[in-house]
């Protein structure tokens, strides 16, 4: 559930549950402070009053209406006495000792709720102004009873009604405007989170203006980038100080080959002593172009070619095969000569290692390819192969990182390596540059 639900839904439970307590509450205080549970109806001096009529002479009745009946059948103990303005008093029922002082001096009240503290309520009466028939009457009297209970009960809920809608449009209303003014800044840190790469290693998640609740999560990732990266740059440090290792055992177990007296011997391992010597030459160039960018401008792809041609060409023809340099119009690129040459010199060598007799290195525009007539590289496995490791065949020679590094080297080159099929069935591998903007 989304947050803003959870915290509107969340609040709104929250305000209902305080409102209903404090309701209670509420309530129970006042039927507690109350000097008296119950109230007289309010229609009982309009019913006594619709009772008084006058005769033909003036005198006051009292005249045994319906209504009357009915309060009377309901509130045995009924009564009542009607001051009207001119002083003349009706009596109806028995009425208490008590009121019979009051009922002399009508004429100085007009308003009253009089009630004793405990039931029957023999003493309870009211004092109302009514207007009937025979004109206008203060009556003192008491009639039908109610609880006074239902009625704080009845007010306190319908006062509620417009609290609780209130609240809830606050709710629904306003809380999403200040979730989303809070968290403003925190969908900027998504963005600058999602901004993060590897080749974009530094950036840290910004904790201005973010709620107290979210920094320390904010922090907590900073510090994790932190301690990635700084991963990351002991990894490279091993792998620049094992490759500069590598380069003077190298060196000296080609010594040793080239004073063999086996041609054919070594003929072989002179191919394996290359790859040894190019896998530990692109370590170094994928440190070194990190390292130190922007690249140089205008490289000559065709140049390039043809120089790795000649190097190589020996290797691949003692090996019966064939080398050939398909100039079809290069445009200068941005690059390294030097980490370009070794992934050409790495690309051609799997190619021979792979069956592939006859090899042509093509450059057309800024993309130079190298292709040969092996068996060539199931579809599936066309991207898995520039993988870490990875392997065609489980018992095939190699390390199973010159792809890969040819990957991350032309990724810092900002080009794209990819694996295609050959017309005649074998493997096209085509490395793509960026073009130079100067020529």
């Amino acid at each position: 559930m989304p947050l803003k639900r959870q915290l509107v839904v969340r609040l709104l439970a929250f305000q209902i549950s305080i409102l209903l307590v404090f309701s209670a509450a509420f309530v129970a205080y006042l039927i507690r402070a109350d000097d008296g549970g119950a109230l007289i109806d309010s229609n009982f001096a309009e019913v006594a009053v619709r009772a008084i009529r006058r005769d033909a002479d003036g005198q006051l009745r009292l005249v045994k209406t319906r209504d009357l009946e009915a309060l009377r059948a309901s509130t045995p103990d009924m009564w009542f006495v009607a001051r009207s303005d001119r002083g003349e008093l009706i009596a109806f029922g028995k009425m208490p000792a008590l009121y019979r002082p009051i009922a002399h001096n009508l004429d100085r009240i007009t308003f009253a709720d009089i009630r004793d503290t405990s039931p029957p309520f023999r003493d309870i009466a009211v004092v109302r102004r009514a207007s009937g028939p025979a004109g206008a009457f203060t009556v003192l009297g008491k009639g039908g009873l109610f609880s006074m209970t239902f009625v704080v009960l009845f007010l306190s809920n319908l006062m509620m009604i417009p609290v609780l809608s209130l609240l809830a449009v606050i709710t629904i209303v306003v809380t999403p405007l200040i979730i989303r003014r809070a968290f403003r800044r925190l969908s900027i840190a998504a963005r600058q989170a999602g901004r993060i790469d590897i080749d974009r290693r530094g950036t840290r998640l910004s904790p201005e203006g973010l709620p107290a609740e979210v920094v320390p999560l904010i922090e907590s990732m900073n510090g994790a980038l932190c301690r990635l990266d700084e991963g990351y740059d002991r990894q490279q440090r091993f792998i620049v100080d094992a490759a500069h290792e590598l380069r003077t055992p190298i060196a000296i177990l080609q010594a040793k080959i080239e004073a063999s007296a086996d041609v054919p011997l070594v003929s072989r391992l002179q191919r394996d002593v290359a790859r040894l010597a190019t896998l530990a030459e692109q370590l170094l160039d994928l440190q070194r172009l990190e390292r130190f960018a922007p690249l140089r401008e205008g490289v000559d792809l065709g140049q390039i070619a043809r120089g790795v041609a000649a190097d190589i060409a020996p290797l691949v023809i003692t090996g019966g095969g064939d080398l050939e340099v398909a100039d079809l119009g290069g445009r200068p690129v941005r690059g390294d000569p030097a980490a370009i040459e070794r992934m050409l010199a790495n690309l051609i060598q799997n190619a021979v290692d792979h069956g592939g007799r006859n090899v042509i290195l093509r450059v057309q525009g800024e993309a130079i390819e190298v292709e040969d007539d092996g068996p060539g590289i199931p579809v599936e496995e066309r991207d898995r192969v520039f993988d870490p490791f990875h392997r065609l065949r489980a018992r095939e020679t190699g390390s199973g990182l010159g792809l890969n590094l040819i990957r991350q080297v032309m990724t810092l080159h900002g080009g794209t390596a990819h694996a295609l099929e050959a017309p005649a069935g074998g493997t096209i591998m085509r490395l793509e540059f960026v073009e130079s903007t100067q020529g």
